[in-house]
Protein backbone atom coordinates (compact mmCIF):
# COMPACT_ATOMS: atom_id res chain seq x y z
CA UNK A 1 0.00 0.00 0.00
CA UNK A 2 1.35 3.21 -0.94
CA UNK A 3 2.20 5.63 2.11
CA UNK A 4 0.17 9.39 2.13
CA UNK A 5 1.98 11.88 0.21
CA UNK A 6 1.83 14.58 3.06
CA UNK A 7 5.09 15.76 4.60
CA UNK A 8 4.23 14.37 8.44
CA UNK A 9 4.48 10.65 6.21
CA UNK A 10 8.19 11.38 5.59
CA UNK A 11 8.64 10.80 9.64
CA UNK A 12 8.53 7.90 11.15
CA UNK A 13 9.80 6.57 14.91
CA UNK A 14 11.07 3.45 12.96
CA UNK A 15 11.96 2.23 9.55
CA UNK A 16 12.31 -1.02 8.98
CA UNK A 17 14.45 -1.96 5.46
CA UNK A 18 13.00 -5.01 4.04
CA UNK A 19 10.08 -6.94 4.35
CA UNK A 20 10.82 -10.71 4.32
CA UNK A 21 10.08 -12.64 7.29
CA UNK A 22 12.27 -10.82 10.18
CA UNK A 23 11.13 -7.61 8.68
CA UNK A 24 8.03 -7.88 9.07
CA UNK A 25 7.70 -9.52 11.71
CA UNK A 26 9.65 -6.33 13.45
CA UNK A 27 7.48 -4.04 11.68
CA UNK A 28 4.68 -5.64 13.19
CA UNK A 29 6.14 -5.80 16.55
CA UNK A 30 7.19 -2.29 16.42
CA UNK A 31 3.55 -0.94 15.65
CA UNK A 32 1.95 -2.97 17.51
CA UNK A 33 3.63 -1.24 20.52
CA UNK A 34 2.08 2.15 18.97
CA UNK A 35 5.50 3.34 16.78
CA UNK A 36 4.64 4.65 13.71
CA UNK A 37 6.43 2.10 11.24
CA UNK A 38 7.70 2.52 7.85
CA UNK A 39 8.21 -1.25 6.31
CA UNK A 40 10.44 -0.91 2.70
CA UNK A 41 10.73 -3.54 0.56
CA UNK A 42 12.72 -3.59 -2.65
CA UNK A 43 11.12 -5.84 -5.41
CA UNK A 44 7.55 -6.41 -4.64
CA UNK A 45 5.94 -7.78 -1.57
CA UNK A 46 5.89 -11.70 -0.96
CA UNK A 47 8.34 -11.69 -4.29
CA UNK A 48 10.37 -15.36 -4.92
CA UNK A 49 13.76 -13.45 -5.43
CA UNK A 50 15.52 -13.84 -2.07
CA UNK A 51 14.47 -16.52 1.49
CA UNK A 52 11.21 -16.16 2.81
CA UNK A 53 8.77 -17.73 0.15
CA UNK A 54 7.60 -20.79 -0.58
CA UNK A 55 5.51 -23.26 0.10
CA UNK A 56 6.75 -24.58 3.72
CA UNK A 57 9.68 -24.14 6.35
CA UNK A 58 9.99 -26.75 9.34
CA UNK A 59 10.03 -25.33 13.33
CA UNK A 60 11.36 -27.63 15.47
CA UNK A 61 13.46 -26.97 19.12
CA UNK A 62 16.09 -29.14 18.97
CA UNK A 63 19.19 -28.10 18.51
CA UNK A 64 23.30 -29.06 19.39
CA UNK A 65 23.36 -25.25 20.25
CA UNK A 66 21.65 -24.17 23.80
CA UNK A 67 20.91 -20.70 23.19
CA UNK A 68 18.76 -22.07 20.09
CA UNK A 69 15.45 -23.49 21.74
CA UNK A 70 14.74 -20.87 24.35
CA UNK A 71 14.11 -18.52 21.10
CA UNK A 72 12.42 -21.61 19.41
CA UNK A 73 9.98 -21.71 22.04
CA UNK A 74 9.62 -17.73 22.15
CA UNK A 75 8.86 -17.99 18.64
CA UNK A 76 5.89 -21.10 19.14
CA UNK A 77 4.20 -18.97 21.08
CA UNK A 78 4.37 -15.44 19.39
CA UNK A 79 3.22 -17.81 16.02
CA UNK A 80 0.50 -18.77 18.20
CA UNK A 81 -0.29 -15.19 19.25
CA UNK A 82 -0.08 -13.94 15.29
CA UNK A 83 -2.57 -16.62 14.42
CA UNK A 84 -5.07 -15.80 17.26
CA UNK A 85 -4.73 -11.97 16.08
CA UNK A 86 -5.00 -12.77 12.25
CA UNK A 87 -7.75 -15.27 12.43
CA UNK A 88 -6.07 -18.03 10.21
CA UNK A 89 -3.38 -21.17 10.69
CA UNK A 90 -0.35 -20.66 9.22
CA UNK A 91 1.59 -23.50 11.17
CA UNK A 92 0.35 -27.38 11.10
CA UNK A 93 2.16 -28.80 14.38
CA UNK A 94 3.47 -32.24 13.45
CA UNK A 95 6.35 -34.31 15.98
CA UNK A 96 10.06 -33.95 14.73
CA UNK A 97 12.59 -36.56 14.38
CA UNK A 98 16.06 -36.43 14.44
CA UNK A 99 18.25 -38.93 12.67
CA UNK A 100 22.62 -39.32 12.48
CA UNK A 101 25.05 -41.42 13.29
CA UNK A 102 25.17 -43.02 16.71
CA UNK A 103 28.49 -40.92 17.80
CA UNK A 104 27.82 -37.69 15.74
CA UNK A 105 28.63 -34.94 18.72
CA UNK A 106 25.93 -32.69 16.90
CA UNK A 107 23.21 -35.66 17.20
CA UNK A 108 24.22 -36.76 20.90
CA UNK A 109 23.43 -33.10 21.77
CA UNK A 110 19.92 -33.23 20.20
CA UNK A 111 19.49 -35.86 22.29
CA UNK A 112 20.70 -34.54 25.42
CA UNK A 113 18.53 -31.74 24.93
CA UNK A 114 15.74 -33.50 25.81
CA UNK A 115 14.41 -35.79 22.08
CA UNK A 116 13.60 -39.07 23.20
CA UNK A 117 15.65 -42.26 21.38
CA UNK A 118 13.19 -44.53 19.17
CA UNK A 119 13.60 -48.10 20.19
CA UNK A 120 14.74 -50.22 17.84
CA UNK A 121 12.69 -51.90 15.06
CA UNK A 122 10.43 -54.50 15.78
CA UNK A 123 10.67 -53.36 19.04
CA UNK A 124 7.62 -50.83 21.24
CA UNK A 125 6.57 -48.79 21.57
CA UNK A 126 7.15 -47.15 18.38
CA UNK A 127 5.16 -44.37 16.30
CA UNK A 128 3.60 -45.90 13.52
CA UNK A 129 5.50 -43.20 11.43
CA UNK A 130 8.74 -44.72 12.20
CA UNK A 131 8.39 -48.02 9.69
CA UNK A 132 8.92 -45.11 7.04
CA UNK A 133 12.67 -45.30 8.56
CA UNK A 134 15.55 -47.43 7.67
CA UNK A 135 17.85 -46.32 10.29
CA UNK A 136 21.35 -47.21 8.79
CA UNK A 137 23.66 -49.25 10.95
CA UNK A 138 25.60 -47.42 13.69
CA UNK A 139 22.49 -44.80 13.06
CA UNK A 140 19.69 -44.00 15.99
CA UNK A 141 17.02 -41.91 16.01
CA UNK A 142 15.13 -39.35 18.27
CA UNK A 143 12.15 -37.64 18.41
CA UNK A 144 10.22 -34.03 19.77
CA UNK A 145 6.79 -32.96 20.20
CA UNK A 146 7.83 -29.88 19.50
CA UNK A 147 7.97 -29.99 15.29
CA UNK A 148 5.63 -28.45 12.64
CA UNK A 149 5.03 -26.80 9.41
CA UNK A 150 4.74 -23.38 8.60
CA UNK A 151 3.35 -22.04 5.14
CA UNK A 152 6.41 -19.93 4.69
CA UNK A 153 5.01 -16.82 1.85
CA UNK A 154 1.52 -17.01 3.67
CA UNK A 155 2.70 -16.13 6.90
CA UNK A 156 4.85 -13.38 5.46
CA UNK A 157 1.67 -12.22 4.17
CA UNK A 158 0.15 -12.64 7.59
CA UNK A 159 2.51 -10.78 9.56
CA UNK A 160 2.45 -7.74 7.04
CA UNK A 161 -1.16 -7.68 6.80
CA UNK A 162 -1.01 -7.68 11.08
CA UNK A 163 1.46 -4.85 10.56
CA UNK A 164 -0.29 -2.95 8.44
CA UNK A 165 -3.96 -3.24 10.41
CA UNK A 166 -1.23 -2.07 13.70
CA UNK A 167 -0.68 1.36 11.35
CA UNK A 168 2.43 0.66 9.58
CA UNK A 169 2.98 1.94 6.27
CA UNK A 170 4.08 -0.60 3.87
CA UNK A 171 6.36 0.05 1.00
CA UNK A 172 7.37 -1.96 -1.91
CA UNK A 173 9.16 -1.05 -5.14
CA UNK A 174 10.93 0.94 -3.28
CA UNK A 175 14.90 0.90 -3.26
CA UNK A 176 17.01 2.09 -0.14
CA UNK A 177 20.59 3.13 -1.72
CA UNK A 178 21.75 4.91 1.77
CA UNK A 179 20.54 5.25 5.23
CA UNK A 180 22.85 8.06 6.93
CA UNK A 181 22.50 9.66 10.52
CA UNK A 182 21.30 13.69 10.67
CA UNK A 183 20.58 16.21 13.16
CA UNK A 184 16.88 16.77 13.74
CA UNK A 185 16.70 19.52 16.93
CA UNK A 186 19.03 18.48 19.85
CA UNK A 187 19.06 14.48 18.68
CA UNK A 188 19.95 12.29 15.69
CA UNK A 189 17.03 11.49 13.02
CA UNK A 190 18.30 8.47 10.45
CA UNK A 191 17.42 9.36 7.07
CA UNK A 192 16.36 6.75 4.75
CA UNK A 193 17.42 7.77 1.25
CA UNK A 194 15.61 5.73 -1.91
CA UNK A 195 16.97 4.92 -5.49
CA UNK A 196 13.58 7.27 -6.51
CA UNK A 197 14.67 10.17 -4.65
CA UNK A 198 12.74 10.12 -1.71
CA UNK A 199 13.84 10.60 1.55
CA UNK A 200 12.17 9.05 4.85
CA UNK A 201 13.28 10.47 8.40
CA UNK A 202 12.72 8.13 11.42
CA UNK A 203 14.42 8.25 15.22
CA UNK A 204 15.11 4.58 14.85
CA UNK A 205 15.91 2.24 11.68
CA UNK A 206 15.89 -1.57 11.42
CA UNK A 207 18.12 -3.56 8.71
CA UNK A 208 16.79 -6.94 7.56
CA UNK A 209 17.50 -7.24 3.58
CA UNK A 210 18.45 -11.36 3.89
CA UNK A 211 21.01 -12.27 0.90
CA UNK A 212 21.99 -8.39 0.16
CA UNK A 213 22.81 -7.68 3.97
CA UNK A 214 26.58 -7.59 3.10
CA UNK A 215 25.49 -5.19 0.13
CA UNK A 216 23.74 -3.12 2.05
CA UNK A 217 25.93 -2.78 5.12
CA UNK A 218 28.74 -1.97 2.78
CA UNK A 219 27.43 0.66 1.43
CA UNK A 220 26.35 2.23 4.32
CA UNK A 221 29.45 2.14 6.48
CA UNK A 222 32.34 0.86 4.43
CA UNK A 223 32.78 -2.04 7.07
CA UNK A 224 32.27 -5.95 5.93
CA UNK A 225 29.52 -8.34 7.49
CA UNK A 226 30.42 -11.47 6.61
CA UNK A 227 27.12 -12.56 5.13
CA UNK A 228 27.44 -15.14 2.56
CA UNK A 229 24.28 -16.03 -0.22
CA UNK A 230 23.90 -19.23 -1.10
CA UNK A 231 22.37 -20.76 -3.87
CA UNK A 232 19.97 -23.87 -2.32
CA UNK A 233 17.46 -25.92 -3.98
CA UNK A 234 14.07 -27.52 -2.55
CA UNK A 235 13.22 -30.96 -3.95
CA UNK A 236 10.01 -32.69 -4.05
CA UNK A 237 10.04 -36.43 -4.57
CA UNK A 238 7.28 -38.64 -5.71
CA UNK A 239 5.98 -40.79 -2.40
CA UNK A 240 5.33 -44.41 -3.67
CA UNK A 241 2.23 -45.56 -4.50
CA UNK A 242 0.10 -46.91 -1.43
CA UNK A 243 1.98 -44.59 0.88
CA UNK A 244 0.99 -41.69 0.14
CA UNK A 245 -1.14 -40.81 3.13
CA UNK A 246 1.77 -42.17 5.43
CA UNK A 247 3.77 -39.49 5.18
CA UNK A 248 1.12 -36.64 5.55
CA UNK A 249 0.81 -33.79 8.31
CA UNK A 250 -2.63 -35.60 9.10
CA UNK A 251 -1.16 -39.01 9.28
CA UNK A 252 1.13 -37.78 12.22
CA UNK A 253 4.33 -37.87 9.34
CA UNK A 254 6.98 -35.67 11.46
CA UNK A 255 9.35 -33.24 10.16
CA UNK A 256 12.80 -34.50 10.35
CA UNK A 257 16.18 -34.00 10.63
CA UNK A 258 19.65 -35.71 9.68
CA UNK A 259 22.71 -34.86 10.96
CA UNK A 260 26.23 -35.90 9.36
CA UNK A 261 27.47 -35.20 5.94
CA UNK A 262 25.30 -34.66 3.33
CA UNK A 263 22.65 -32.95 6.52
CA UNK A 264 19.47 -33.33 5.03
CA UNK A 265 15.71 -31.90 5.73
CA UNK A 266 12.19 -32.38 5.47
CA UNK A 267 8.65 -31.66 5.45
CA UNK A 268 5.53 -33.95 5.54
CA UNK A 269 3.87 -34.17 2.66
CA UNK A 270 1.43 -31.51 2.62
CA UNK A 271 1.76 -28.76 0.26
CA UNK A 272 1.59 -31.46 -3.38
CA UNK A 273 -0.21 -34.27 -2.66
CA UNK A 274 1.84 -37.32 -3.46
CA UNK A 275 4.63 -35.60 -2.90
CA UNK A 276 7.23 -34.68 -0.02
CA UNK A 277 10.00 -32.16 0.53
CA UNK A 278 13.53 -33.24 1.08
CA UNK A 279 16.20 -31.61 0.65
CA UNK A 280 20.17 -30.59 1.70
CA UNK A 281 21.45 -27.70 4.05
CA UNK A 282 23.73 -25.46 1.77
CA UNK A 283 24.96 -24.75 -1.42
CA UNK A 284 27.25 -22.67 -3.55
CA UNK A 285 28.09 -19.33 -3.24
CA UNK A 286 25.96 -16.57 -5.07
CA UNK A 287 25.55 -12.87 -6.27
CA UNK A 288 21.72 -12.03 -5.31
CA UNK A 289 21.77 -9.79 -8.07
CA UNK A 290 22.78 -11.71 -10.66
CA UNK A 291 22.20 -15.69 -10.07
CA UNK A 292 22.44 -18.60 -12.21
CA UNK A 293 18.97 -19.74 -11.25
CA UNK A 294 19.78 -23.24 -13.19
CA UNK A 295 23.14 -23.73 -10.69
CA UNK A 296 22.18 -27.66 -8.99
CA UNK A 297 19.56 -28.46 -10.80
CA UNK A 298 20.92 -30.84 -13.49
CA UNK A 299 22.02 -34.54 -12.72
CA UNK A 300 25.34 -35.77 -11.53
CA UNK A 301 28.61 -34.05 -10.17
CA UNK A 302 27.41 -30.04 -8.72
CA UNK A 303 24.32 -31.32 -8.96
CA UNK A 304 22.09 -30.49 -5.54
CA UNK A 305 19.31 -33.25 -5.66
CA UNK A 306 21.47 -36.32 -6.39
CA UNK A 307 23.09 -36.31 -2.53
CA UNK A 308 19.62 -36.41 -1.44
CA UNK A 309 18.66 -39.13 -3.61
CA UNK A 310 21.48 -41.10 -2.43
CA UNK A 311 20.09 -40.35 1.34
CA UNK A 312 16.51 -41.35 0.26
CA UNK A 313 17.94 -44.51 -1.01
CA UNK A 314 19.64 -45.99 2.16
CA UNK A 315 17.12 -44.46 4.69
CA UNK A 316 13.46 -44.33 2.62
CA UNK A 317 13.42 -46.48 -0.29
CA UNK A 318 10.16 -48.20 0.62
CA UNK A 319 8.38 -44.96 0.53
CA UNK A 320 9.86 -42.17 -1.29
CA UNK A 321 10.86 -42.96 -5.28
CA UNK A 322 14.17 -41.27 -6.49
CA UNK A 323 13.56 -42.24 -10.00
CA UNK A 324 14.24 -39.71 -12.70
CA UNK A 325 14.88 -37.34 -9.66
CA UNK A 326 12.85 -34.74 -7.71
CA UNK A 327 9.30 -33.79 -8.77
CA UNK A 328 9.61 -29.97 -8.74
CA UNK A 329 12.90 -27.99 -7.88
CA UNK A 330 12.50 -24.98 -6.40
CA UNK A 331 15.58 -21.76 -5.86
CA UNK A 332 16.09 -20.35 -2.59
CA UNK A 333 18.94 -18.41 -0.61
CA UNK A 334 20.75 -18.79 2.56
CA UNK A 335 22.31 -15.71 3.85
CA UNK A 336 25.08 -17.65 5.71
CA UNK A 337 27.78 -16.29 8.52
CA UNK A 338 30.68 -18.57 8.50
CA UNK A 339 29.75 -19.97 12.03
CA UNK A 340 26.01 -20.53 10.97
CA UNK A 341 25.08 -18.33 13.85
CA UNK A 342 22.18 -15.37 12.91
CA UNK A 343 23.23 -11.12 13.42
CA UNK A 344 21.40 -9.94 15.71
CA UNK A 345 23.05 -6.30 17.04
CA UNK A 346 23.42 -2.53 16.75
CA UNK A 347 25.23 -1.03 13.63
CA UNK A 348 27.28 0.52 16.17
CA UNK A 349 30.25 3.18 15.35
CA UNK A 350 29.72 6.75 16.12
CA UNK A 351 27.45 7.55 13.06
CA UNK A 352 24.80 4.84 14.23
CA UNK A 353 25.32 3.60 18.06
CA UNK A 354 22.44 2.33 18.69
CA UNK A 355 20.02 3.81 16.51
CA UNK A 356 20.54 1.19 13.61
CA UNK A 357 19.80 -2.57 14.31
CA UNK A 358 20.79 -5.19 12.22
CA UNK A 359 18.85 -8.75 11.62
CA UNK A 360 20.83 -10.99 9.52
CA UNK A 361 22.84 -14.42 8.38
CA UNK A 362 20.26 -16.32 9.38
CA UNK A 363 22.06 -19.55 7.48
CA UNK A 364 19.08 -21.57 6.72
CA UNK A 365 17.44 -22.22 9.87
CA UNK A 366 15.90 -18.94 11.10
CA UNK A 367 12.50 -18.64 9.49
CA UNK A 368 11.07 -20.62 12.37
CA UNK A 369 12.42 -18.08 14.60
CA UNK A 370 11.09 -15.13 12.78
CA UNK A 371 8.24 -13.66 15.88
CA UNK A 372 10.94 -13.63 17.70
CA UNK A 373 13.72 -12.72 16.31
CA UNK A 374 11.16 -9.62 14.96
CA UNK A 375 10.24 -8.64 18.57
CA UNK A 376 14.03 -8.77 19.74
CA UNK A 377 15.03 -6.57 17.01
CA UNK A 378 11.92 -4.25 17.23
CA UNK A 379 12.44 -3.95 21.19
CA UNK A 380 16.23 -2.82 20.42
CA UNK A 381 15.68 -0.07 18.35
CA UNK A 382 12.62 1.13 20.78
CA UNK A 383 14.25 0.39 24.02
CA UNK A 384 18.18 0.02 23.47
CA UNK A 385 17.87 -3.88 24.68
CA UNK A 386 15.53 -6.60 24.14
CA UNK A 387 12.96 -7.34 27.77
CA UNK A 388 11.26 -10.35 25.94
CA UNK A 389 14.56 -12.26 25.14
CA UNK A 390 15.94 -11.50 28.60
CA UNK A 391 12.90 -12.65 30.14
CA UNK A 392 12.71 -15.92 27.82
CA UNK A 393 15.97 -16.96 28.70
CA UNK A 394 17.41 -15.90 24.80
CA UNK A 395 21.07 -15.33 25.42
CA UNK A 396 21.88 -12.76 22.32
CA UNK A 397 25.74 -12.39 22.85
CA UNK A 398 26.21 -14.91 20.82
CA UNK A 399 24.85 -12.80 17.71
CA UNK A 400 27.04 -9.89 18.12
CA UNK A 401 28.83 -8.15 15.10
CA UNK A 402 31.69 -7.76 17.37
CA UNK A 403 32.29 -11.75 17.33
CA UNK A 404 33.71 -11.81 13.95
CA UNK A 405 36.54 -8.94 15.22
CA UNK A 406 39.77 -10.39 14.14
CA UNK A 407 38.39 -13.83 14.75
CA UNK A 408 36.72 -14.73 10.47
CA UNK A 409 34.94 -17.81 12.48
CA UNK A 410 33.47 -16.24 14.97
CA UNK A 411 31.38 -19.08 17.50
CA UNK A 412 32.72 -21.47 15.30
CA UNK A 413 35.20 -23.71 17.14
CA UNK A 414 36.03 -25.74 14.04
Amino acid sequence: MAAPSTERSLNFDVIVVGAGLMGSCAAHAAASRGARVLLLERFDLLHHRGSSHGESRAIRDTYPQPHYPPMVRLARRLWDDAQRDAGYAVLTPTPHLDLGPRDDPNFRAVVASGATELAPTGAAPRPAWAEAFRVPEGWAAASSELGGVIKATKAVAMFQALAAKMGAVVRDRTEVIDVVAGKKGEGTTIVVKTSSGEEFHAAKCIITVGAWTSKQVKSVTGSDLPVQPLHTLLCYWKVKPGHERELTTEAGFPTFSSYGDPCIYSTPSMEYPGLIKIAMHGGPPCDPDSRDWTVGTTEGEGGLADPVARWIDEVMPGHVDTAGGPVLRQACMYSMTPDEDFVIDFLGGEEFGRDVVVGAGFSGHGFKMGPAIGRILAEMALDGESGTAAEAGVELEHFRIGRFDGNPMGNATS
